[in-house]
This record gives C-alpha cells, sequence and structure tokens, in this order.
C-alpha cells in the first residue's frame, strides 16, 4: 500500500484481493458464536493467501516464488474447504455465493497457472 511494488500490478493478487474482501462480507454474517471459530479461520486464510502471493512475487528465485504461490494456493483450499463446512451447517443459505464462488475459482486458477508455468 505504502511500497509501490510489481505484485499490486498481478493479477493474481488482485484476484486474491477481491477473495480477500468477499470472505470477509461472508464472515460478518456467522452467527455470533462463530466469531472466534469458521470467521476467524476463514478470514485468516484469504488474509495468508494475499499475503503469500505479495512475498512469494518479491523472491528472485523462480523455485522460492513458486513455493510461496504453493502456500497461498493452499489457503485457497483450506477457504473452499471452510465455506463446504459452512454450506453443511446451513451458513451460506441466505447468503449470495456466486461472487463468492468466482473469486475463490478465479484464485485457484490464476495460482495453478502461476505454479505450473516454465
Amino acid at each position: 500500500m505504502f511500497l509501490k511494488l510489481n505484485h499490486q500490478d498481478l493479477e493474481v493478487y488482485k484476484s486474491a484481493k477481491g477473495l480477500l474482501i468477499e470472505c470477509y462480507k461472508f464472515s460478518k454474517t456467522l452467527p455470533d458464536y462463530e466469531k472466534f471459530g469458521m470467521a476467524s479461520q476463514i478470514r485468516r486464510a484469504a488474509l495468508s493467501n494475499v499475503l503469500n502471493i505479495a512475498e512469494g512475487a518479491s523472491r528472485k528465485s523462480e523455485l522460492e516464488r513458486k513455493r510461496y504461490y504453493e502456500i497461498a494456493r493452499g489457503s485457497v483450499i483450506e477457504i473452499d474447504a471452510a465455506f463446504d463446512a459452512a454450506a453443511a451447517l446451513e451458513y451460506l443459505n441466505n447468503y449470495p455465493i456466486e461472487n463468492l464462488g468466482e473469486k475463490l475459482q478465479s484464485s485457484f486458477k490464476l495460482l495453478t497457472g502461476l505454479i505450473n508455468s516454465k
């Protein structure tokens, strides 16, 4: 934010930020008793996704960069698993999930593309 660095221009970073915002919006709709459970876990995973993309983009070594992207993709998978649990618990019933699903799929695809490139 204060430093103008290249990761901010990456499509994968923009996608991850969009997913982060959607995850925070969704987590606000969870029951109060999930505040320190599911809501916290989803938020941490979404933030971890963004942070690992930013840190990975700063690495000079391609191997090291890809490792950060793999960790970021793991966070996306963690978010998806949390949404699966949320669906089973019927927390998604009154939430418009289309945008959330699109953001999650976009982040996963972009990260997979970066990991598999070269």
